[in-house]
């Protein structure tokens, strides 16, 4: 992965669905545009590149697909989303914040460790994160929060699927020096106080 080498910074949000990522990500938004911080907030999978419609079918059960293509189709997301929005503005200055990133990835599409060998490969030309915000939860209650959203429950957000995602990310926890794991388990405030602590030693 290669180091960002821009003015701006580029924090990322990470956990399970249901473990309040969009939440901490737009308070951290505001946070810093009350510090004067020109912030860009955005989310991966993307909805405008040219492949998106096709991954969010897949999440959604719509259309089945090979899950190493469904990786390689995140890929050209992300690229696109890396090109088209996230340098430039790294280039300008500003802050990108973005909920997900090729960790979700790593995490979700990894069953074996050949797996994360070959998603790791796919993603290794892009940037590397200044900061990962890793939003601890148990599977069982990022479930209860989807239900109780009266969200549908999509291809990755199967209790017993979470688990295995969970173990992978404390294992990228030790890959990555980036991330920082923090829990997510309690109220938003408590939850967001701890996000600007860490954040703060980075500005």
């Amino acid at each position: 992965m290669k180091k960002n080498i821009y003015q701006g910074k580029f924090i990322v949000f990470e956990g399970l669905d249901g473990s309040g990522l969009s939440t901490q990500a737009k308070l951290l938004k505001e946070y810093l545009e009350n510090k004067r911080i020109k912030t860009v907030l955005t989310k991966e999978p993307t909805k405008n590149s040219s492949i998106a419609s096709k991954i969010h079918q897949a999440l959604g059960h719509r259309i089945k697909i090979d899950p190493l293509q469904l990786q390689e189709l995140f890929a050209q997301d992300r690229r696109e989303h890396l090109e088209n929005l996230i340098i430039p503005s790294l280039r300008e200055g500003k802050f990108v914040i973005s909920d997900r990133y090729f960790f979700s990835s790593f995490a979700f599409g990894s069953e074996k460790k050949e797996d994360l060998e070959k998603i790791i490969e796919l993603n290794k030309d892009f940037l590397m994160a200044d900061l990962v915000l890793l939003l601890k939860v148990r599977p069982k209650v990022c479930i209860e929060r989807i239900k109780k959203r009266g969200e549908e429950i999509k291809l990755f957000e199967k209790e017993k699927k979470l688990k295995k995602v969970w173990i992978n990310y404390q294992k990228l926890s030790d890959m990555f020096n980036v991330i920082r794991i923090i829990d997510g388990e309690r109220k938003v405030e408590d939850v967001y106080q701890e996000v600007i602590k860490i954040v703060d030693k980075i500005l």
